[in-house]
């Protein structure tokens, strides 16, 4: 006996533009059927929450599968699996398309080499297919948007679920985002770290999808733009800040990575603020309160509020 539930999508063409859609969503438990051998053409992602069973590689081996776990189907690639058939599995899969799958691929979100992924732990993910299936009524007249920006959520969801990566993030790239605006290149920092520089990039490639240099880059520029958009510094100074002793150089690589010149960025983002800046992240649970205009005193108050006839009065026509 297995239960199961299951929705089926057909996004038109301007929502593939978008980059990612989702082609259908289902929650599954119990001793189910055997899937497979077979080939689709599209990417699926299988979360399973409980249970256990196995997964079959193009060459007839079996990987032991053991909840919390990811299973990756790609597009093209066979795939065989089943949970078992004494305690079953509890899963939830989505089907999803489209051209921002090469980025994550690129980026490590989506791993075709390694179709079995523990998982830390399945809540978040299962979390964002819960939604997803809320989303799938039939009446939704945002179904397509709604569960295509659910598939990015759900990558960072698994992403962040990786048994393999600390839930609050690699030490090593915190360490790396705190110095990254000293003027350090990435062979001094992977000496700071008692790492090789290849050993760096392993690390920085599997924690953050990019490479030491861009993984740097990134957070060196998002400083330069909060300079340039909160300070009067000048452009020399902010290249100083942010580590680079040749503001020319600098200059030109803002421009080339961000699109618009450092002066022509201050010109269109910045923006006097009472009080300054913030750098502590906001509470959007618990919002500033703007506290009330204050009134008018009466110029006419009651001498003796206590003894007021509260009464109301018939006026006369």
């Amino acid at each position: 006996m297995y239960h199961t539930w299951m929705r089926f999508f057909t996004p038109g063409p301007a929502h593939h533009r978008l980059g990612l859609v989702c082609l259908g969503v289902g929650l599954q438990y119990g001793a189910l059927p055997t899937v497979g051998p077979r080939i689709l053409d599209h990417h699926v992602a299988v979360v399973i929450s409980t249970g256990g069973g196995w997964y079959a590689t193009p060459d007839g081996r079996r990987t032991t599968v053991t909840a919390p776990a990811l299973l990756w189907l790609t597009p093209g690639v066979p795939h065989h699996y089943a949970p078992d058939t004494a305690t079953g599995w509890d899963e939830g899969f989505v089907d999803f398309a489209g051209p921002a799958t090469a980025s994550y691929t690129e980026l490590g979100y989506i791993e075709p080499d390694r179709p079995v992924v523990p998982l830390s732990d399945a809540t978040g993910p299962r979390g964002v297919i819960a939604r997803m299936a809320r989303a799938a009524r039939r009446d939704n007249p945002l179904l397509e948007v709604e569960t295509g920006a659910a598939v990015h959520e759900l990558l960072v969801a698994l992403r962040r679920a990786r048994a393999d990566l600390a839930p609050d993030g690699d030490p090593v790239l915190k360490a790396l985002a705190r110095d990254a605006c000293l003027p350090l290149s990435v062979a001094d920092h992977a000496a700071r770290h008692g790492m090789s520089a290849a050993e760096l990039r392993t690390a920085v490639r599997r924690g953050a999808g990019c490479s030491p240099k861009d993984y740097l880059l990134g957070i060196r520029l998002g400083r330069a733009k909060e300079l340039l958009a909160a300070t009067d510094l000048p452009v020399a100074a902010v290249a100083r800040r942010v580590g680079y002793d040749d503001p020319a150089y600098f200059s030109r690589l803002f421009t080339r990575r961000v699109g618009t010149a450092p002066v022509r960025f201050r010109a269109t983002q910045g923006r006097a603020v009472p009080g300054g800046w913030s750098n502590q992240v906001p509470d959007p649970d618990d919002p500033p309160r703007i506290p009330a205009r204050p009134t008018a005193p009466d110029p006419h108050p009651d001498p003796h509020p206590e003894t007021a006839d509260r009464t109301p009065r018939r006026v006369s026509p």
